[in-house]
């Protein structure tokens, strides 16, 4: 899949697109609130880390959901492959949730922008999310507390159909800056949580086509 993935995208025939600043409708609100109300998010975060970890450990098999390890230019990150099960409207409502799970983390939402790309034989859309730390200072060194450095959530389809959710990080160097923590413990943060019950398991259909 993720040869796949890098061969898609590897010639651009077109200039670049632009990025344009985008945003969720009202009723997409409303809808996506009770999303994270009924937290139908649960029957992913669990899967998604035991994936990242069998991944990382070398264990990765072809059942169950994918990911993908990323590390370039001082960036790590991994790459969350949608999966036929989930549905593309629990997958776009997860994109949306783990934004919100960032916010948490003492950050910020800097910009949410989409950009088009339209080539030969295929669209290709891209939704980035860039996140910067609030600025509040260590108490033990008084530099700025950058904890994961800066974070970006993207979601990308390709003719209309979901392919990944990008997780990735990027750690400030400047001397100002607290020493950034782990990509790991980004993830642990992130994605450890319980398992759903059966309840929260039978409300994936409710969700599977519209977002």
């Amino acid at each position: 899949m993720f040869h796949f993935i890098q061969n898609l995208f590897r010639a651009k025939a077109a200039p670049p697109a632009e990025w344009h600043a985008v945003a969720l409708s009202a009723a997409q609100v409303q809808r996506h609130a009770r999303w994270v109300e009924q937290r139908v998010f649960l029957n992913w975060l669990e899967p998604y880390f035991k994936a990242y970890h069998l991944h990382k450990g070398g264990a990765a098999g072809v059942r169950g959901l994918q990911v993908q390890l990323l590390q370039e230019n001082g960036r790590q990150g991994t790459l969350l492959f949608f999966d036929p099960t989930i549905g593309p409207g629990n997958f776009r409502h997860f994109y949306e949730h783990l934004g919100e799970r960032v916010l948490q983390l003492g950050y910020h939402r800097a910009c949410a922008d989409q950009r088009v790309n339209r080539q030969a034989h295929h669209t290709e859309v891209t939704i980035k999310q860039l996140f910067k730390p609030n600025p509040t200072d260590c108490p033990e060194t008084g530099n700025c507390n950058q904890r994961f450095g800066l974070i970006t959530v993207d979601f990308v389809t390709v003719n209309g159909h979901p392919m990944f959710i990008r997780i990735a990080s990027n750690p400030m160097l400047e001397p100002c800056f607290t020493p950034a923590a782990s990509f790991d413990e980004l993830l642990k943060r992130l994605l450890d949580a319980p398992p759903p019950n059966a309840t929260t398991q039978a409300l994936i259909a409710e969700y599977h086509s519209k977002f």
